[in-house]
């Protein structure tokens, strides 16, 4: 086993780097939240006429 710490076999990214994670980041969450608000309405949608008695 060697001893080499953690932090020595790190990269280092770029400002252009840092910026292109944190937008595709961005972009999954958003993404991620449009699901949940989809699956939400399909829910309430299917469900709905149930809770009132009209299914």
């Amino acid at each position: 086993m060697s001893n080499i710490s953690m932090s020595e076999d790190r990269i280092q990214l770029t400002e252009e780097q840092k910026r292109s994670r944190r937008r595709r980041s961005v972009a999954i969450g958003l993404i991620l939240a449009a699901l949940v608000v989809v699956f939400y309405a399909i829910t309430i949608i299917r469900i709905g006429p149930n809770l009132t008695g009209g299914g």
